[in-house]
């Protein structure tokens, strides 16, 4: 279509020149050439191809049928003495290109027949001119037809070659979606690096392993820019080596946040194109998830074994308890009654441990029967955390604010005090020894839930430890069990309850500190009532 507009404005151009050089043009070949002009550009802007391979449609007549009856009428009028007939293969061409076989021979064998009836209607007195006129005309017609056909032939071949590899390109470009989509969501982290130690790619886990925070740091990085990612350049380079590495375990010493423990696995591609580049691929796993699904295969080991457990320790447990229970009766002196009253208290707590303990590997939801009361949320958490205080000796480091008098939650009492001393002797192993480190707060919610609030001025916990926070056997520390926050998390689900973690700042000695917060949100208890002002319902 912009090969017809051009060919126009030059036939315009042509014919306005050789007027103005003295020999004259009729206005009707000006007037043709200006139509010509204005129906090619109107078709450029309107028309719109339909494929190629089409039969006979509307779109040939104000294309290729007023392309040949424009240059025909061109070459017939012939009194300017310029040959027009190349310009009738513009016709052939685009029929070839946009239809279908017979279309374009058809088109092809039409300006055969034109050019043969011009021959013929030129008739001079010479035989001789007159045969060589029609023997030209026959070889031009020839030649078109055979133009049209390896022009629909090369057409048809390239769309069928450019219908392929639009194919494949969206079968590519879905394949490297998937891909992209799978590997954004491993849980292990993955990067590509180049033999110059620059990351081609990495996908959120990696980064998240790297420490690289991806508003900050570009999608293109290198592992020179941090001193902590050097073993991973070491590894890369024996990767390049021909020395792939199979499970390396490493350790990123990280300026702001704890060290990440991390075994790296690595595999080198082939030879990329003609310049031979190969990339490495590095397959990183965080050791901390690796041993907290260990330690998620042992709780299934040790549910399964918690009905025989139960059995071997509830029976040595009541005949301790009915043993006390006998010697008590015959006992008078206090010093006596006050070691058999402390032998009872130990029996039943160890048999509230065992049942807890019981409950949670069990995994029993909160649909099951439990003892439970109606508490003074206040008076209960001001009467655990005075305990608390005095055990650890914690006087001004531990701060309590209670905002919900006379609330009632539905709880049970063992159940929330373990609750809140586990989140207190969390709080106190990370919290500093200042003023108001550890703070405990209170807040109902209008409408809404009781809010218990545990906070302290440690460190931000890492990302990984967040995720896997109330996972069982999961701890940062190698000492601790991982089971204090699980069971809290199964007690107030079997309440009703919810836990969750979130970084908060708090007002600390005049000043606002980050720190961590465990918060508890409780059902009301159904006559639970609150006589102050609940206006304000933001969180402290």
């Amino acid at each position: 279509m912009s090969a017809r507009v051009l060919v126009a404005l030059a036939l315009l151009g042509l014919h306005i020149g050789l007027h103005l050089l003295g020999r004259p043009v009729t206005v009707w070949v000006l007037g043709c050439c200006t139509a010509f002009v204005v129906v090619t550009a109107a078709a450029r802007l309107a028309l719109r191809p339909r494929g190629p391979g089409r039969a006979f449609d509307a779109q040939w007549l104000p294309t290729v049928g007023l392309d040949l009856l424009f240059f025909a009428t061109l070459q017939w009028q012939g009194n300017l003495g310029i040959n027009y007939t190349p310009l009738l293969a513009l016709p052939v061409v685009m029929a070839a290109i946009l239809g279908s076989r017979a279309l374009a021979l058809g088109t092809a064998a039409l300006t055969a027949l034109m050019l043969l009836g011009y021959a013929a209607w030129t008739v001079s007195a010479s035989a001789w001119a007159n045969t060589a006129d029609m023997a030209q005309a026959g070889l031009t017609g020839a030649g078109l037809l055979m133009l049209a056909l390896l022009t629909n032939q090369l057409a048809s071949r390239l769309v069928r070659e450019e219908a392929v590899a639009r194919r494949s390109r969206i079968e590519a470009q879905v394949q490297s979606l998937v891909n992209n989509m799978v590997i954004e969501a491993l849980p292990d982290g993955v990067l590509v690096v180049d033999s110059t130690h620059l990351v081609r790619a990495a996908n959120p886990a990696a980064r998240l392993m790297l420490g690289s925070d991806q508003e900050v740091t570009p999608h293109l990085f290198s592992l020179h820019d941090n001193p902590a990612w050097l073993q991973l350049m070491h590894i890369a380079q024996l990767t390049f080596a021909d020395t792939p590495v199979d499970a390396a375990e490493v350790i990123l010493h990280h300026e702001d946040r704890m060290p990440s423990r991390l075994q790296v696995r690595t595999q080198r591609t082939p030879p990329i194109g003609d310049s031979g580049v190969s990339l490495c691929v590095m397959f990183l796993q965080d050791l901390r998830e690796m041993e907290a699904r260990l330690r998620t295969e042992k709780l299934a080991s040790m549910g399964r074994m918690s009905a025989a457990v139960a059995h071997e320790i509830r029976n040595p447990l009541a005949a301790i308890s009915q043993a006390n229970a006998l010697l008590e009766e015959d006992l008078e002196s206090p010093l006596q009654r006050r070691l058999t009253d402390m032998v009872r208290q130990n029996a039943e707590r160890l048999q509230h441990i065992v049942e807890d303990v019981l409950n949670v590997a069990r995994v029993q939801g909160p649909g099951d029967a439990l003892e439970t009361h109606a508490l003074a949320l206040d008076e209960e958490a001001d009467t655990f955390c005075g305990e608390w205080a005095q055990q650890h000796a914690a006087g001004a480091r531990l701060r309590v604010d209670l905002n919900a008098p006379e609330v009632q939650v539905q709880f049970a009492r063992d159940h929330l005090r373990r609750i809140l001393v586990n989140l207190l002797d969390n709080a106190a192993r990370y919290a500093s020894a200042h003023e108001g480190a550890i703070q405990v707060a209170t807040h109902a919610v209008r409408h809404g839930p009781v809010m218990l609030m545990v906070w302290s001025d440690g460190a931000a916990m890492e990302p990984a430890v967040r995720r896997h926070l109330f996972e069982p056997f999961f701890s940062s520390e190698s000492r601790s069990s991982g089971l204090g926050l699980f069971i809290c998390r199964e007690l107030c689900e079997r309440h009703g309850a919810t836990i969750a973690y979130e970084r908060t700042a708090r007002e600390q000695a005049g000043q606002v500190v980050e720190g961590n917060e465990f918060f508890v949100s409780f059902r009301r208890a159904h006559s639970g009532h609150s006589t102050f002002n609940l206006e304000d319902t933001a969180l402290p």
